[in-house]
């Protein structure tokens, strides 16, 4: 099964650094940020930060609203309430409202008022790549998409440093979309790191699959799955937890500092031979065969219907599945031990 490590991998991806970002090309522009939650705070700070000319757009009976007010945004100048004043005269119309709202506020908003040759971008191809939104030829087209939660992308720019991104050009009205989308990427911090050149299509797909196979959907469900096995052959929930749950950022932690190689280094020899002779019996050739499966779903469009259904019903379905997860014994007995430990507090 492991036949990928029999292959060499030859690495392909152009990467782009501060140098090749020219915030020139921004100043002057008017930037406007729809959305205020998780990479909106962050991206719109970043980008006032670095001197341009930045305006957010959020509904004023939001959460996001009263965040913005408190992070210095002023209502009716820099903060406005209604997106078809927000874009008026705009240069840039940047895109960070969850994915399925998107098309409807460009039906109805966005498209019939914004200006010809305006740059629109996104921090997640989903809208472009399953056609929600078809924007005029008459407009570059660019992605931007941290490679990290808003949080540390604020943290990182104030610390002087910046988290990897990707860029794309899906379309090249202007003739300098990609230096523009590199500009954007300076101004948010992330060619501090390193920002890596892709498309719509492998971000979108890739980052589907990512979080529905191992991020998210397989993460959380092993752990699940662990915590069940100890608790149901009679060992106490507490222990089981941290076994399973606890012990997983530990573990995370150190395969994202040093790669897979580091963290066996760092494990003792009875983890590291658990995991060759025990890992691949729960993983094996009929998981990847699924996971094959769910990526033919997220390509051929399938996924992308089923969810944004699921939002028009009302998430039935995830509002079902939240509901059980609150109600499973990890959680109950997750919340017991956090309490014993308060450098977990749990973020904002």
């Amino acid at each position: 099964m492991n036949t990928a490590n029999e292959k060499k991998i030859e690495l392909k991806a152009k990467t782009f650094y501060d140098k090749d970002g020219d915030l020139n090309l921004l100043k002057g522009k008017k930037i406007v940020v729809l959305g205020y939650g998780s990479q909106g705070h962050a991206q719109a700070l970043n980008l006032k930060d670095s001197g341009l000319n930045v305006v957010v757009a959020v509904r004023p009976s939001g959460r996001g609203y009263t965040l913005a007010v408190k992070h210095g945004w002023t209502a009716g100048k820099d903060l406005i309430s209604n997106n078809v004043e927000a874009i008026k005269d705009a240069d840039w119309i940047h895109f960070l409202l969850p994915d399925e709202a998107q098309g409807k506020v460009w039906r109805e908003e966005v498209a019939p008022n914004m200006k010809k040759g305006v740059v629109l971008s996104w921090s997640h191809g989903f809208n472009i790549r399953f056609g929600q939104v078809t924007p005029p030829k008459e407009a570059d087209v660019v992605l931007i998409a941290p490679k990290g939660p808003g949080h540390l992308v604020r943290r990182t720019y104030e610390e002087g440093k910046g988290t990897p991104a990707l860029v794309a050009v899906e379309q090249d009205y202007s003739g300098k979309a990609l230096s523009l989308a590199l500009a954007f990427c300076k101004a948010i911090g992330a060619t501090r790191a390193g920002v890596i050149e892709t498309t719509f299509t492998e971000e979108t797909e890739t980052d589907l699959f990512g979080e529905q196979n191992v991020l998210c959907g397989g993460v959380v469900d092993l752990v699940k799955a662990g915590f069940e096995t100890l608790i149901e052959a009679g060992y106490q929930p507490e222990i089981a937890y941290f076994e399973c749950l606890h012990e997983l950022k530990l573990i995370t932690d150190m395969i994202q500092e040093g790669g897979i190689g580091w963290m066996n280094y760092s494990i003792s020899d009875t983890a590291e031979y658990g995991e060759y002779s025990r890992g691949p019996r729960l993983v094996t050739c009929e998981t990847k065969a699924q996971m094959k499966r769910n990526l033919k779903e997220v390509q051929n469009g399938v996924f992308a219907r089923e969810y944004l259904m699921e939002k028009a019903m009302g998430s039935t379905v995830i509002n079902s599945h939240r509901r059980a997860t609150a109600a499973h014994p990890i959680e109950i007995v997750g919340e017991k031990l956090r309490a014993m430990m308060p450098w977990l507090k749990k973020k904002e």
